[in-house]
This record gives structure tokens, sequence and C-alpha cells, in this order.
């Protein structure tokens, strides 16, 4: 994150995203802003805000995968909620600040993972020497018993299934050298061993309506400790206990309090949450007039919209959370907020609200020449994907030129019939195109077949007639 410039942030996101080039520039700036502030002296840095983002556009044209995408490439903390699905307090649901411990949760996994690869080496080597003593079971007690059978003997060499402590020793070294250079060349990955168990109850099943994150901290606590650990004895592959016992031994050499500290510090000054469906929140014709009294005034049965914005405005603006964990400060957490607004519009949220977040951008529908670009530029298109899987199988594919241009073609002419679902149209025609292939594969292999030409007219012969019929496209695309 410190090395990207918000030039080399876009050119980033050009690899997986395409056109958008406002929303780009929106949060790469965001972003560089976030490490300028790092930079600051504290007395100043404490009063730089970041800028939140409000992206606007119709659905599939790559709202959540700009902030996917962004959240990787900086490595920071990062959670996608849905804003629909929170619910004024008192409403059956969850409570605004669930987010807020689900992006501590992330932050601590993901420090945990970084802080897993420093101790790897050391942890593997413990679960070389674990998994010999599973091959070896009771040398420890065969070890004991031949010392204290050498005690009771009179010293002499001579006598009868005697053997001397260091030859014994030497002995069992050379067994546990040669097992671990099997283990090592993976030779004994499929031996079956017996081994126990641990693991912990999981307590948040006892409260299922109510996780034990949304507990008082100290509760919660209780609840796990009340609970004992469990053991098993289970028998597994040399490969499935070696997974085991390397998760075991990790755990033993890493810090947790470690671990929490720099996750919440990480969670606070780096984390993205991203809000989407946040129009579905706003109650249209009844946004900033009228002062606070805007943005729901006329929400459904179950949910009162202005509710749940009320509940969100102080997580936004800045509010300290309570978490199993500690307490996590959100004035500086990155909130990027996204909806299609067809109905309603920005100015239909609470005035309040509204202004945190300053930064607007509106996201263009995608047209056909964009779905040629997204079917060929980026790394995982849905193009190259086919041809991969289908590559298992044996089969090269090959498209045309004229099979790009159909395929958008006739997914550009599908969201104009119906309704606009972006991007998200190609994967069904795609998917459409290629349903006998990917059914016939194995057979067309064990025949010989070895290449799948994908022309226009084929593209338009699976797919043409489904769109042109609005009844049946209703229901197939």
């Amino acid at each position: 994150m410190h090395d990207l410039t918000p030039r080399q942030i876009v050119d980033a996101l050009d690899q997986h995203i395409i056109g958008q080039a406002d929303a780009k520039r929106a949060v790469a700036v965001a972003i560089r802003n976030r490490w300028r502030r790092r930079q600051l002296d504290e007395s100043i840095a404490g009063e730089v805000y970041p800028k939140n983002i409000v992206m606007i556009g119709p659905t599939g044209v790559g709202k959540t995968e700009i902030a996917r995408r962004l959240a990787k490439l900086t490595n920071a903390p990062f959670i996608k909620v849905e804003a629909s699905k929170f619910t004024e307090v008192g409403y059956h649901g969850r409570d605004v600040e669930s987010m807020v411990r689900d992006l501590l949760d992330q932050s601590i996994q993901l420090v945990r993972a970084e802080q897993a690869e420093h101790v790897k080496a050391k942890a593997s080597e413990r679960v070389t020497e674990r998994l010999i003593d599973l091959l070896l079971p009771g040398s420890d007690h065969a070890v004991s018993a031949t010392q204290s059978d050498s005690e009771d003997t009179d010293g002499s060499d001579e006598d009868a299934g005697y053997v001397a402590p260091d030859q014994s020793t030497e002995r069992r070294q050379r067994t546990r050298d040669a097992l671990r250079a099997q283990l090592e060349a993976g030779k004994l990955d499929s031996r079956d061993v017996e081994m126990t168990v641990r693991k912990r109850p999981q307590t948040s099943v006892m409260f299922a309506n109510m996780g034990l994150d949304q507990m008082d901290p100290d509760l919660s606590n209780m609840f796990e400790k009340m609970i004992p650990e469990q053991t098993a004895r289970r028998r597994t592959t040399v490969a499935g206990a070696r997974r085991i016992i390397e998760e075991e031994e990790t755990d033993k050499l890493l810090d947790p309090e470690k671990i929490t500290a720099e996750a919440i510090d990480r969670a606070q000054q780096s984390g993205i949450i991203f809000l989407d469906e946040i129009d579905k929140i706003a109650a249209p014709g009844s946004g900033g007039k009228g002062g606070t009294s805007g943005g729901g005034g006329s929400g459904g049965a179950d949910v009162s919209r202005q509710g749940v914005q009320r509940d969100l405005l102080p997580i936004v603006e800045g509010s300290a959370v309570s978490t199993r964990h500690g307490t996590i400060h959100t004035d500086h957490i990155l909130f990027i907020a996204a909806g299609a607004f067809h109905v309603a519009s920005v100015s239909d949220l609470m005035p309040e609200l509204q202004g945190r977040f300053p930064i607007r951008v509106e996201l263009e529908a995608l047209t056909k020449a964009d779905f040629v670009r997204i079917l060929t530029e980026p790394r995982g298109a849905l193009t190259k994907q086919q041809q991969e899987l289908l590559k298992v199988e044996g089969l090269t594919v090959t498209f045309e030129d004229g099979a790009i241009d159909a395929i958008a073609d006739l997914a550009a002419r599908a969201n104009t019939m119906m309704e606009n679902i972006g991007a998200r149209r190609l994967m069904t025609i795609v998917e459409k195109v290629f349903e006998q292939i990917n059914f016939d594969a194995p057979d067309m292999a064990a025949r010989g077949e070895t290449r799948v030409d994908i022309t226009g007219d084929f593209v338009r012969e699976q797919v043409a007639a489904i769109v042109d019929d609005p009844d049946l496209s209703k229901y197939v695309l």
C-alpha cells in the first residue's frame, strides 16, 4: 500500500475491471490519502478523516468488484454488507454494530495468516516430529523399559536380549531419521494413523438468534471459558493429520494478544466497509427537505428505513464499538456505499448521513463495446475460465472474433429487453453457449476430439432464439 500511487492503483484495478474510470480514480485517491495521513504528526493526523464514497449505478457495472479488488490490493480488512439487512433497534434482525465486529474478525484472520507465515518453518519442524511420534507409537515407553531392564543386569554384554542404552538410542534415532526423510518426500501421506483431535465447541450455536459478538464482551468470554475443550480419537491419513497438527502447532507459536492488538489497529486505520444497497433504506421523495425528518418517514411495516439510517449515522460519523476482542473506534474506517438509486436518490437519505459521504461517483451502464472488453481483457475473463475448465478434460477451446462479438451483442440486447443486470448477463449467455459442450466434454475427449471452435454462428444458434423470445428469455436468461 505504501508504494502504490493513485495511478498505480488505477492500473491494477484496470486488470480486472473494465471502464468506470471516475470510480477508480476516487477510490485510488481515498486510499492514498489514508497513507498520507499516517505520515502526518499525531496532532494533525487525528483531525484528518476519510472521505467516504457513494457509488451510484445500476447492478452489474463493477461497484462491488472495485471495492473488493481495492481491499485485496492494499491488504486491508474488508467486508461487504447489505444495508437492507440491518434493522432499527427493537426490530428483529442484525444491529448495525455487527458490521464493525465482522470487520474486526476479518482483520484478525488477516493478521493471523501473516503471523502464521512467519512461524511456518518452525511449525513445520514440530509437525514432522509429532507425525513421527504417531508413526512410532510407544517409542518413549519402549526406551524407558529398555533402560529399566539394563539397570537390572549385571553389566555383561553377553546377557541374552540385552541392548545397551546408547545402542537403543542410536537405533531409534536412525529409525526416526528414516521416517523423517520419507515424510518430507511425501511417501507416507496415504498411510493411516490414529490421533487425538482437540476442538472447542461452537458456543455461538447455543445463541443462534444472538451471537456471542453481540453480547457484553465479558459475558461472551465467560461462556467460552465455561465450556471445556473436547477431545476425540480420530483415524485419518498422514496428510490429514499434518493439516490438523500444523494448525495446533501454529496456534502454540502465535501470540493471541499481539495479533488482536495489531488487528484492532489495522481495522481502525485501514479497514474498508462496503455498504451495498444503501438506496433501499432511502425513502423516495422524503430526503433532505425539512431538516432531520428526511430519509424514510414512509418506512415499511417491518423496518423503519429512517431508523436504520439513524443507527448507521454514529457508526459512519465515528464511535466506539465494544467487541469481545476489545473496543474498536470507527472514526478512520473508510465507508464505501453503493446503490442503483433507480427510485430514490442520494438526496433522499438523511442530511446528516449524506454529509458523511462527500464523494459521489456515478458509474455508467455497460455497452456492447464494454462487454467485448470484459470477455477478452481481464485476467479472469469468462472466456478464459471456460478454456481452462475444458482444458482439464483435454479439450482446447478457441473463440473467433465473431463469437466474442455475438456474445456481447446478445448480452446487450437481453439487457435492453429485460432488466439491465450489467455484466452479470454475460455469465448467463456464456453458460448457455457452453451448456451442451460442458455436458458432452468427457465423451468428446473419449472419442479423441481435442479441439472446440466457438464461432459467431454457433453462439447465435444456442442463444439468439431465446433472446428474441421475450417470454422464454424471462425464465432462461
